[in-house]
């Protein structure tokens, strides 16, 4: 994932709140708070894509083709 678009989620408001979710539920794995840069590198490489997938399907490029990316938002 490039880091423009990992700046991108960062900014989502609902982002952010899935990833403190899954702070939550991870710290409660672990026993200990595993805190907010952790539980985001995991959300991010585990659950990131099935999240653009189902929220944002016009904004994600399609097999790294950058022509089709671009057909797909024209």
């Amino acid at each position: 994932m490039s880091e423009e678009t990992t700046k991108k989620l960062l900014n989502n408001k609902k982002v952010v709140e899935e990833i403190n979710r899954h702070r939550w539920i991870e710290s409660e794995k672990a026993g200990r708070d595993i805190g907010f840069e952790r539980a985001s590198t995991d959300w991010l490489e585990r659950f990131s894509q099935a999240w653009m997938h189902y929220h944002m399907p016009k904004q994600r490029p399609s097999s790294g083709d950058s022509k089709s990316a671009e057909k797909e938002n024209s």
